[in-house]
């Protein structure tokens, strides 16, 4: 393939990739596809359609006004719109249970499973009940309420695969033709990049490419198969270049239809990636399915591989549900995954102290244990736009008080305690604002959260904004918040936002764990305070309001640590030692040329 038809989009791939994506979406839970549609429309489009929903009553039992009330983020108006005066019956239950668990009710999807008679019991039933065990972390329990039903093959079939790479399938890449590797080059195997995906996690990634491919390095990487056309983006292209960094997109014109199947192709796509390219050393991140096929790539090739833990998928995924997920079977193989899959990379890196401590203590040798932690673009080196410039240059009121965050919104993050107690303050500060820059699934229920407290106009909730925009949000607001709460996830992963809010010399109220005080110096860069504590997060704030001079003395001080310990730069010559001891090393002119 030629470079110019690299670069175009092929509409024919993607088109049926898209068709794929949407049936399998709707075998596995429609409910949750309709509220990820909704989440990808506008809100001149997703919330009037919301509305619309909310108004049909007990409309084929009320689902419809459920999934209305869920879009818009009142979790309990859906939950009551599921409970209609008339008994339904069978398929509708069913249904009323998936539309439950959708709001996160799994008590309410086992109450409508366990009161349909068995005589009613149908496929969309079995279905149903496979998806409420699905959701509690029983995957052997989906499998086989799935199995139970003829009309449920598919799901079956694609519940039994998922159990079957939890127990430690080995994707298969094929015959491969090893050749010389090109000195001095790298392969990043992604989930997601930029441009189509600018979480922290693109944004990392792109961080660490780039500074490698300036340290002499001939940098590359590729995206999972099907990314990004399965999320929502028709358009993409063979390859996009970013400043310089191509990432190649494996776009397949069918995708295997389980993930046993996916790893395989998965593993194939990458082995002929590798045959192109010729890199010298293979470099992936979690979560474990990614190292599995790269594991088995580089065994076929005889290349080292490169392990970099981000984050804690199992923990993130327990989370959102009971305190007993942790104890469920998806809970326990993923985390044996994880675990196995470290200890049989070549080298890993991680993101701070508390996650290399757990990594080593899941028996991954402290020698091959290395720690690049979350750094700033050089948007954020440069010094500081003013707060006057930044609010001129989105439309601020100037002599606003504005604290805030720019950040994915998902529940673990806490959030909903930084509305609670900007509303416990707004009485005594009327010039005080609420900011929150980004999107997530969240972010319907802050909004909701924020009308019922009375403080909606004291709120401004921007949804997702280009990368580009998001230092001028920093520089906007007067103090920058993180109030995560406390759980598994929270404890070890350090975030990106607040190093780039104390670059941007803002103070950075955080919740006191672990991962936080890693970056946050309490009295120092900012304030630490108890986690899931309102009160004690709306004095930190109520501090820092009333003293101006307090905010620029913390804030300057943590843009001298960010500058001081948070550069890719830095990381870079971390990278470059870790390499070095797998013998690969950058080669002089060598950055990038291909």
């Amino acid at each position: 393939m030629t470079r110019n038809a690299s670069r175009r989009t092929p509409w024919f791939t993607n088109s049926l990739l898209t068709l794929q994506t949407v049936r399998d979406e709707l075998v596995q839970d429609p409910v949750q596809f309709a509220l990820q549609v909704s989440r990808r429309l506008p809100d001149a489009l997703s919330v009037p359609a919301a509305r619309l929903l909310t108004r049909t009553g007990a409309l084929a039992n009320g689902v419809p006004a459920a999934v209305g009330h869920q879009i818009l983020g009142d979790d309990d108006a859906a939950r009551r719109a599921g409970q209609p005066g008339a008994q339904p019956r069978g398929r509708a239950r069913a249904l009323l249970a998936t539309a439950a668990l959708g709001s996160g009710d799994d008590d309410a999807a086992e109450r409508w499973l366990r009161d349909t008679p068995e005589t009613e019991r149908t496929g969309a039933w079995h279905a149903a009940a496979a998806r409420l065990a699905l959701y509690r972390g029983d995957i052997t329990g989906a499998a086989a309420h799935a199995r139970n039903h003829h009309g449920n093959r598919r799901l079956a079939h694609r519940l039994e695969a998922e159990r079957q790479v939890l127990l430690g399938h080995r994707p298969e890449p094929g015959p491969v033709r090893r050749g010389p590797a090109v000195p001095g080059r790298i392969l990043h195997v992604l989930n997601s990049s930029l441009p189509h995906t600018t979480s922290g996690y693109a944004q990392r990634s792109h961080g660490v490419l780039t500074a490698l491919g300036q340290a002499g390095f001939d940098t590359a990487a590729v995206t999972r198969p099907g990314y990004p056309v399965e999320v929502g983006i028709p358009w993409a292209r063979r390859e996009d270049v970013v400043d310089g960094i191509t990432y190649t997109r494996l776009l397949p014109r069918r995708l295997a239809p389980d993930a046993a199947g996916r790893l395989d192709q998965y593993a194939r796509l990458l082995a002929a990636e590798v045959e192109r390219l010729r890199p010298a050393v293979l470099h992936t991140t979690t979560h474990f399915t990614n190292a599995l096929v790269v594991r088995s790539v580089a065994e076929a090739f005889g290349l080292p591989w490169v392990y970099e833990v981000r984050g804690q998928r199992a923990d993130s995924w327990a989370a959102t549900r009971a305190p007993g997920a942790r104890a469920s079977e998806y809970y326990r193989l993923f985390t044996e995954r994880e675990a196995e899959l470290a200890r049989a990379a070549d080298a890993v890196v991680t993101l701070g102290d508390n996650m290399r401590g757990a990594l080593a203590a899941q028996g991954v040798a402290a020698e091959r244990l290395f720690v690049c932690p979350n750094a700033v673009a050089p948007a954020f080196l440069a010094e500081p736009v003013t707060q006057r410039a930044a609010r001129e240059h989105l439309g601020l009121e100037p002599g606003d008080v504005l604290v805030g965050t720019v950040s994915s919104v998902v529940d673990y993050e806490g959030l909903d305690l930084l509305v609670r107690a900007v509303a416990r303050l707004a009485p005594r500060y009327p010039r005080l604002k609420l900011r929150i820059v980004g999107d997530g699934v969240s972010l319907p229920g802050l909004r909701s959260l924020a009308g019922k407290l009375g403080i909606a106009e004291k709120c401004q909730f921007t949804g997702r904004v280009p990368r580009a925009e998001a230092r001028w949000n920093h520089a906007a607001l007067d103090v920058f918040v993180v109030p995560r709460r406390d759980l598994p996830v929270t404890r070890s992963v350090t975030p990106m936002k607040s190093v780039e809010a104390s670059a941007s010399a803002r103070p950075v109220v955080a919740a006191d764990l672990p991962a936080l005080a890693e970056l946050v110096q309490d009295g120092v860069t900012g304030r630490l305070v108890a986690p899931d504590d309102v009160d004690a997060l709306a004095g930190a704030l109520a501090e820092l309001v009333e003293d101006p001079a307090l905010r620029t003395r913390l804030g300057q001080a943590g843009r001298r640590w960010a500058l001081s310990t948070r550069t890719w730069g830095q990381n870079a010559a971390t990278y470059t030692r870790l390499y070095a001891e797998l013998g690969i090393r950058p080669t002089e002119g060598n950055a990038n040329a291909r």
